[in-house]
């Protein structure tokens, strides 16, 4: 269960999870508007005695990696990863903070939030919007602090005038700024970088990506794509830097070691496979692989009662074992990594990519005059597992309840709930009739249930 904290609240970590290992979700948002979030490792005296602790997008992991940037995922505008246990005792406060990137106010952002997540659960959440700011370009947001031998959570919400640069020199940090270009600098390990006053290279006000002397290479473990609900990764220590590799590359690094299933990016999925757990996968939908990761032709039964009646729907699977991860796609489609837990979900045969193999599912068919190929195919997922589902473009789910109905284009109907009954309805709109080939009428279901029951609809029709 959540706890909702408000503004200038604390509480003790230790209330709201036994664990120390945790992420950190921030969500802002305020169309048009770019945010830089960072997370600074203060002292006892609230500074930053060593520039190592600041980590933002141009170092995205402390030294032995107890605070790690993940970037944009589930939602959340950029996230963290705190090993609290593994924080060196000189760090006293991680302060979190977001500054505007470019031209803009706090006062525009419409809904935002920092939310605590602990095994796999969310257990926190400070909610603010623009309302609490004016003319800032930053603002701390909260702090995980220390406390009589406690990790505690504070919902701050301080604004700042002046953005990133204010922030840097309000908790004793230096901007870099040079007036000529420079030469690279050759790369350091993290062991021989020195502690001491600091000096973070932080562009000063430009729109630089990076200030002249930082080393170009991926950090390993700057992850994007963990979806919200699933275990945080566990750590892995980042490689040395890869010079002549371009910084911008940096979010598309690897997720992390993680077993089961993986949002990579909004259009890629990765997924564990081991003895005895196998999955059904869209026939050309593997990317990539690591390790020794076997593909067949899937013959089932199941598979042949949709391969025969689909027309225009066939879904060729394969089965992928063995020992590896498998890297899945469609013709960059948006993928949705959908976990089932007892409840039961159809889905348009059309807009399955993959699922666990030991997941229940059977084949159903929509009869309807005016329906895609005559009817059309779903299939049933329930108990226990995973399916990934495609959609083009960003979906909406709608409630489905008893009345007034919700109605939904055959073709552009994704999936729904067990409960929701469906309805097929008359003809509704005159649609492409200039076109050959197309037919001049739209036919739509309809959809009724109890409360709790939702469809899934994409923007993209045949």
């Amino acid at each position: 269960m959540t706890r909702e904290l408000v503004k200038a609240a604390r509480v003790r970590i230790g209330d709201l999870t036994p664990g120390t290992d945790l992420y950190i979700g921030v969500q802002i948002s305020a169309p048009g508007l770019s945010f830089d979030i960072s997370c600074f490792g203060l002292d006892a005296a609230e500074r930053l005695s060593d520039d190592r602790y600041f980590v933002f997008f141009n170092q995205p992991a402390s030294p032995e990696g107890s605070v790690r940037l993940l970037g944009a995922q589930s939602g959340d505008t950029e996230s963290f990863r705190l090993l609290l246990d593994q924080v060196p005792e000189a760090v006293h406060k991680l302060s979190l903070t977001a500054t505007v990137d470019g031209d803009g106010r706090m006062s525009q952002v419409s809904a935002g939030c920092v939310r605590i997540v602990a095994g796999g659960e969310e257990v926190g959440r400070y909610s603010f919007t623009g309302a609490e700011f004016s003319t800032e370009r930053a603002v701390m947001l909260a702090d995980v602090y220390r406390k009589g031998g406690e990790w505690r959570f504070a919902a701050v919400g301080q604004g700042f005038d002046g953005g990133l640069r204010a922030l840097l020199e309000n908790f004793g940090g230096e901007v870099l700024e040079d007036d000529a270009p420079q030469a690279p600098a050759p790369t350091v390990p993290a062991q021989a970088a020195p502690a001491g006053p600091a000096r973070a290279s932080v562009p000063a006000p430009a729109p630089a990506a990076a200030p002249a002397g930082t080393p170009a290479g991926i950090p390993a473990g700057t992850p994007a794509g963990i979806p919200a609900g699933s275990p945080v990764p566990p750590h892995a220590p980042a490689p040395a830097q890869q010079p002549g590799v371009k910084v911008s590359l940096v979010k598309y690094a690897e997720v992390p070691e993680q077993s089961g299933w993986v949002q990579q990016n909004p259009n890629l999925v990765r997924v564990t496979v081991t003895q005895g757990r196998d999955v059904l996968a869209l026939h050309g939908s593997m990317v990539a692989y690591q390790g020794k990761a076997d593909f067949a032709h899937e013959s089932s039964g199941m598979l042949r009662r949709l391969t025969a009646n689909l027309t225009g729907q066939q879904l060729r699977l394969m089965r992928v074992s063995g020992e590896g991860q498998v890297f899945l796609a469609d013709e960059a489609s948006q993928l949705h990594v959908v976990r089932l837990e007892g409840d039961a979900l159809c889905v348009s045969a059309d807009r399955v990519l993959a699922f666990d193999a030991g997941i229940e599912h059977e084949v159903r068919r929509i009869e309807g005059e005016g329906l895609p190929n005559g009817g059309l195919h779903t299939l049933m997922f329930g108990g226990h597992g995973t399916v990934v589902i495609k959609t083009n473009g960003t979906p909406v789910v709608l409630p489905v309840t008893p009345a007034p109905e919700t109605h939904a284009d055959a073709h552009a109907l994704v999936a729904w709930t067990r409960g929701a009954q469906v309805i097929t309805t008359a003809p509704v709109r005159i649609r492409r009739s200039a076109y050959a080939g197309h037919a001049a009428e739209s036919y739509s279901l309809q959809f009724r249930g109890a409360p709790g029951n939702f469809i899934v609809v994409q923007p993209f029709e045949v």
